[in-house]
């Protein structure tokens, strides 16, 4: 029996399957994340769409990449949602429409990015690369990044830490504004 399905079936065929379904889990992934009006759904679609982008990395021979995105994206998902908690509107608020303009202007400058990037690849003569005999495992990446490229990750830490201080002082201001009390006027020791 197991061999009348393995004719039907051949690896190359339920590779091109997984890929598919990678690709739609990416893709579906994506327009949760950004056609949704709520904001947890937002974040789960976020995550569904780097678990997609993990599945490509691993189809691309990046297990490490892949791996990453799922531990830095997919676990900052936690860390996002509650940003966009603190800065979102309040739900007993009543959501204003979106204006046709905005969603015009996004769709046509999100069509004319796509189309440039698809432009680019199609014309861009690509040679296969040649295997070069530099160490890219994950013990040389962690020694690099500690070493060679230490002052770019204290950037990025230091970036990630000015975003986290932003965000605090925004939902701060936005909450003293709520309130009507002015910042720094001492209302809030009372």
């Amino acid at each position: 029996m197991n061999s009348s399905i393995a004719q039907y079936l051949s690896a190359e065929l339920l590779t091109q399957a997984i890929f598919g379904l990678v690709v739609l889990l990416t893709l579906g992934g994506a327009l949760i994340a950004v056609l949704h009006r709520e904001i947890v759904h937002n974040i789960f679609g976020f995550a569904t769409c780097v678990c997609g982008v993990a599945g490509l990395f691993i189809f691309l021979g990046s297990e490490f990449l892949a791996m990453m995105a799922i531990l830095i994206y997919v676990g900052a998902v936690s860390v996002a949602i509650v940003y966009a908690v603190m800065l979102s509107v309040p739900l007993y608020r009543k959501k204003e429409p979106r204006r046709i303009s905005k969603l015009a202007f996004s769709f046509l400058s999100s069509a004319l990015a796509f189309t440039s990037l698809v432009l680019i690849v199609i014309r861009t003569p690509w040679e296969p690369s040649i295997a070069t005999g530099v160490d890219w495992s994950v013990r040389r990446l962690g020694i690099l990044l500690f070493t060679r490229y230490e002052l770019l990750f204290e950037l990025v830490s230091l970036v990630l830490l000015v975003a986290i201080m932003g965000a605090i002082i925004t939902a701060a201001v936005a909450g003293k504004k709520e309130t009507g009390s002015q910042p720094g006027s001492g209302e809030e020791q009372a």
